[in-house]
């Protein structure tokens, strides 16, 4: 039986990251790629790469210097658990990044933190110093309050002091990153797992999960529900697993992966948190029978309206679009002709956008064309 954990009794707890590290440095840089790739650990950051898969390509770059990236940039709207993990366990991260560099040859690391978590840059900086040694250099860059510097080529442009905005690809990071040189980037979770995976070893780690999603995983779970907060589950357990442990039965819908993941309906709570079925990046948000959707929409699209970088019209023009079709949706004055219009333009926005950002937004909208059609009536 799954029980909500608390968050100082989770796996991270019991892991000493000195030992890791120490036991990690100890090791040709081959070994360490074999046991991450052995775990099946992937990025917990929302795209799920295999975390070892990532750090092979990096370590057969023959330029140097090579960099490894923390993206601490917690801007997902509902998403939490990688403050937390900041705020309790630094020491997990930056030994998870040092393991990293060791395995690839990396020389120089880089925590980009989030603008609004400054007030923990103090704390992290005294425990960073315990990282940073002659192979080694490891600093920590503040964030451009950007949403779209989440995405790992728009965090690079930050970095290197320019506009926040996606790069094309190819030339990837691990080929042409920070400065044009190999470069890894992972989140905070992802170097953390890393580390506890090095102490407690693959099979530990891939002992739960299901065929194609193993080990854990943090989630933040918030609003509608009785006991919000940071929790770790194994990969696959369902919806209906997750509400009744923090509390949110009787929802009307979850928001998984922020609010560019998926609404999942109360019919389809049987869905498993795993990368083949409901996409898991972190965060939860519960919404409870009160809740109207339309305004959900309406909240989430406004956010993206916001935060689009407009470097590709698909997004730029569409979510403006899609916040004024919402908007007459809500009124009664959307037409018929008028949605499949808006529809059409959700999938030449997921279809040609550049990042995630205008790919992803239309999600909701569809959703709650599709499974809340009882809360809108369209003009006659």
């Amino acid at each position: 039986m799954i029980k909500a954990i608390n968050f100082n009794n989770l796996t991270f707890a019991a892991i000493n990251a000195a030992e890791a590290l120490k036991s990690a440095l100890a090791k040709p840089a081959s070994q360490i790629i074999t046991e991450i790739s052995d775990s099946k650990l992937r990025g917990c950051g929302g795209a799920g790469f295999p975390a070892g898969l990532k750090l092979s390509l990096l370590s057969k770059e023959t330029n140097t210097p090579k960099y490894i990236i923390c993206n601490a940039d917690e801007g997902e709207p509902g998403t939490f658990k990688d403050r937390e993990i900041l705020t309790n366990y630094p020491d997990l991260v930056f030994a998870g990044m040092a393991i990293a560099a060791h395995a690839t040859g990396a020389t120089k690391g880089i925590l980009y933190l989030r603008a609004e978590y400054n007030y923990m840059r103090e704390h992290l900086e005294n425990v960073i110093t315990q990282y940073r040694n002659k192979d080694f250099d490891l600093i920590i860059r503040l964030g451009a309050g950007a949403y779209v510097c989440g995405e790992e080529t728009s965090l690079i442009e930050s970095l290197e002091g320019l506009r926040g905005e996606p790069r094309n690809r190819p030339p990837f990071p691990i080929q042409q990153g920070f400065l044009n040189q190999p470069t890894g980037v992972n989140n905070v979770e992802t170097f953390a797992w890393i580390t506890s995976i090095i102490s407690k070893g693959a099979k530990w780690f891939n002992a739960v999960g299901t065929e194609k999603s193993f080990g854990y995983k943090l989630f933040s779970i918030s609003g509608d529900c009785a006991k919000p907060g940071v929790y770790e589950l194994p990969m696959g357990t369902t919806l209906a697993e997750m509400l009744k442990i923090a509390g949110g039965e009787g929802a009307k819908a979850v928001q998984v992966g922020g609010a560019s993941g998926q609404l999942i309906n109360a019919a389809n709570f049987n869905r498993k948190l795993a990368f083949e079925d409901a996409p898991p990046s972190g965060s939860i948000m519960v919404f409870g029978a009160k809740r109207k959707m339309l305004d959900i929409a309406e909240n989430f699209l406004d956010f993206f309206y916001d935060e689009s970088c407009g470097q590709c019209t698909p997004c730029r023009k569409g979510n403006p679009k899609l916040l004024e079709g919402i908007k007459l949706l809500k009124e009664g004055k959307c037409s018929k002709e008028y949605l499949e219009q808006l529809i059409d333009l959700c999938e030449t926005m997921q279809t040609a956008s550049k990042c995630a950002l205008g790919q992803s937004s239309p999600n909701a909208f569809l959703t709650i064309i599709k499974d809340f059609s009882e809360e809108y009536a369209l003009k006659q």
